[in-house]
């Protein structure tokens, strides 16, 4: 089923339409934006139809969120933008480390790059990508740096070595002599004295 409003007026009922297309995901309306939030599997379609139906020519942009304390942990969001009518519209739907989302590199060629980055930093997996591999972080980088479970010291380092005269991969080492922190205030009743306060 195909929906359309006209086309002398860009945004009327396009709230009410993008609903009676989609009846099994959740729109919501936030600062004038639409948002679309559907299932996993229902990507394609959803994709297809809003280039398709609602004149949707570009995705400009796809986004990972990481919410660790969901059963499916990851958010992917997609932007897209209809310029014949000048609206944008948000779908979300939800994934976690193993479940994969199919990839809209068939509709939109732009989605590559974009897939790959929430591939590499969140970890989620994309179905039918061509080329599915890291692209802002080393081949040989370990994890994925924007989990919130990932640590904020990474696990290793990198240096320049005079002697080897090139790039050389080390196991973190913290300089720092003290890595525990209470987060206490010292002017807050704890047991030690900054220096310089004994004179007080």
């Amino acid at each position: 089923m195909s929906a359309h409003w006209p086309h002398d007026k860009p945004d009327a009922g396009f709230a009410d339409a993008v609903r009676a297309a989609f009846p099994d995901a959740a729109l919501t309306e936030h600062v004038g934006e639409l948002t679309l939030h559907i299932a996993r599997d229902a990507l394609l379609d959803v994709a297809r139809r809003l280039r398709d139906d609602f004149a949707f020519e570009q995705l400009i942009d796809v986004a990972g969120v990481d919410f660790p304390e969901r059963p499916e942990r990851f958010e992917v969001a997609y932007l897209f933008l209809s310029l014949t009518r000048n609206l944008r519209i948000r779908v979300k739907l939800s994934t976690d480390d193993t479940a994969p989302v199919a990839s809209l590199t068939g509709l939109w060629p732009c989605a590559n790059w974009w897939e790959r980055e929430v591939w590499d930093l969140y970890g989620v997996l994309f179905t039918g990508h061509p080329d599915l591999r890291r692209i802002l972080t080393d081949y040989g980088f370990t994890g994925h740096p924007f989990r919130k479970d990932f640590p904020l010291t990474g696990h290793v380092e990198l240096r320049y070595s005079e002697t080897e005269k090139r790039v050389v991969y080390e196991p973190v080492k913290l300089a720092q002599d003290f890595r525990s922190f209470d987060f206490l205030s010292p002017w807050e009743g704890t047991d030690y004295v900054l220096p310089g306060d004994e004179k007080a």
